[in-house]
């Protein structure tokens, strides 16, 4: 079946003892599950045969999520979790299971990923190694000298929306033996699946595009068959488990997650172009421009026409007043810290999700105190322009 039609259908219509079907998951609200008699229970604990014992360690609600996650990104399963964070805590802490205590990170992350690598893993004996992943001599040098036990990237990167060569990365990471962990959130399984290229994990923050409604906080991990028994059996003891409220209102989220994909991405598009013969706009980084330094990734690894619904421009001339001021300015995009909703927004790097990096990092890095990231949605693309253009003006 095709994308659109796995979204709808997987996960639901378990067919029930008594005879009938519900038509979608039901939410499953118990902590714990009774057997008819205390060995079949011991089966299910051995994992003998499939079955529920405590929700730590699996839900009903929340196993259907997983197996619908699964099947769009191809893995052989998937873990639910509480966060995009938690996610790739879990997919790193068990790709480090049996390796060398060294990660290589790409320089440019998400800054909270940032922050997990530098606050979190640095101070329990993890040695963080960055390189440039938009330079694959750079990578290969630091894999040759490092030798990580596993390495972490974007698939387009939060919030330059570089495309690094994944499927040449993944190739260096297998020949090094070296599980490669990919954040797949903001291309999403619509544009590109990191599995197929040979990526050991491929995270999401269902927080964004594939719920897509801004009223879920979770998280989920896809991985192949070697790491996806280890990954379940870290995640029974560390417990950053997703509830069964929040997997049913993503699994309902994910049903449309195609169709607002394609609007999303579309009006993106529109956007960009718009943006790029501003006057009041000094550049534009969105993938679909022919000039963008990642062009011949896009077009290897990327579907045609579609670039994903993120797009970031440096206003000309703006400081952090200036930025300010557009955005109160805004009155159909929403100022917010997140992306991947329904409605449009507009978040400041800056500010939020690069916050905690010293101006002089950021300023490294291309994040330039003009720069604003925009999360196009689904509304009119006409009334998003005409918003966009009043604050820039404003």
């Amino acid at each position: 079946m095709k994308l659109n039609s796995r979204a709808v259908h997987t996960g639901d219509r378990k067919r029930s003892e008594l005879g009938w079907t519900p038509v979608t998951t039901p939410i499953h609200l118990s902590s714990g599950y009774i057997y008819n008699d205390m060995e079949e229970l011991d089966r299910v604990f051995a994992k003998e045969i499939p079955g529920q014992s405590y929700s730590r360690y699996g839900n009903p609600t929340s196993d259907a999520l997983e197996q619908l996650v699964n099947n769009l990104e191809g893995g052989a399963g998937a873990l639910a979790c509480s966060s995009g964070m938690a996610a790739l805590h879990m997919a790193i802490n068990t790709a480090l299971i049996d390796r060398r205590r060294v990660v290589l990170a790409a320089k440019l992350l998400y800054g909270a990923t940032l922050g997990l690598l530098m606050k979190v893993f640095e101070p329990a004996g993890v040695e963080v190694v960055f390189a440039d992943f938009d330079d694959e001599n750079d990578v290969a040098a630091a894999i040759a000298e490092h030798r990580p036990g596993a390495i972490v990237m974007e698939t387009i990167v939060n919030p330059l929306l570089r495309v690094p060569a994944l499927d040449r990365i993944a190739k260096m990471a297998n020949d090094a033996k070296a599980p490669l962990i990919v954040d797949n959130t903001f291309a999403t399984p619509m544009l590109i699946r990191p599995l197929e290229y040979g990526a050991a994990m491929s995270v999401h923050s269902l927080t964004k595009y594939l719920s897509g409604h801004g009223d879920v906080l979770g998280g989920a991990v896809v991985a192949d068959a070697e790491y996806i028994e280890p990954l379940r059996n870290l995640s029974r003891t560390v417990g950053f488990t997703l509830g069964p409220f929040e997997s049913y209102l993503a699994m309902r989220g994910i049903k449309t997650f195609p169709l607002r994909m394609e609007r999303q991405c579309a009006n993106a598009c529109h956007i960009a172009s718009w943006l790029a013969n501003h006057p009041a706009v000094e550049r534009v980084y969105f993938p679909a421009d022919p000039k963008h330094p990642d062009a011949d990734n896009i077009k290897r690894l990327l579907p045609v026409g579609i670039y994903g619904a993120m797009v970031s421009f440096e206003v000309k001339d703006a400081d952090r007043a200036a930025i300010f001021r557009l955005m109160n300015a805004l009155r159909l995009v929403v100022p917010a810290t997140s992306l991947g909703d329904v409605h449009s927004m507009m978040l400041y790097p800056a500010m939020a999700s690069h916050r905690e990096l010293a101006p002089k990092h950021r300023e490294r890095l291309g994040i330039r105190d003009n720069l604003v990231r925009l999360s196009v949605g689904i509304e009119a693309v006409e009334d998003i322009i005409a918003d966009l253009d009043q604050a820039l003006k404003a």
